[in-house]
């Protein structure tokens, strides 16, 4: 899918749509697509995890596991994106800073080969700041889950 019209639910985005939308690229790009996008209410980011991953190099080198906190960081890149396509074009590339991460629990480990689900749903939102609370899963398991608040900067 190339464009997605605002207001509309979409099935998918892609990650050269994604990245079209938010500003991070490799290696800190941590979902590979959306899925399930309802605007104002919520979304699903896929990340497809692969020992290819450069964190795994240090995290660790016998037992690779992804850090809880790129698993949060899938969750704000998702919440970025689900943002993005809420308010339209005219917020693309803009920067989305957290300002709290609260409730944050980590369940099981991620690992090389796991697809992780990350769904986003938006609790409010006031002016420039948005709270959401996320969960992610790897095969319909509960791996991780966070309620946290991010700023969308203008410029």
């Amino acid at each position: 899918m190339d464009t997605l019209e605002t207001g509309s639910t979409a099935d998918e985005i892609d990650v050269h749509r994604i990245m079209e939308m938010i500003p991070h690229r490799y290696p800190f790009l941590m979902i590979d697509r959306v899925v399930d996008i309802v605007p104002g209410v919520k979304a699903t980011g896929v990340k497809n995890v692969t020992i290819n991953e450069p964190f795994f190099a240090g995290h660790f080198p016998e037992r690779p596991v992804m850090p809880g906190v790129l698993i949060i960081e899938a969750m704000a890149q998702t919440a970025a994106v689900f943002v993005v396509h809420t308010l339209g074009p005219e917020s693309e590339g803009k920067l989305v800073y957290f300002m709290s991460v609260d409730g944050a629990r980590f369940r099981k480990p991620v690992e090389p080969g796991d697809q992780l689900h990350v769904e986003v749903t938006k609790q409010r939102s006031r002016g420039n700041v948005w709270k959401f609370t996320g969960r992610a899963n790897v095969d319909g398991n509960l791996v991780a889950e966070a309620t946290y608040a991010a700023m969308i900067m203008n410029d």
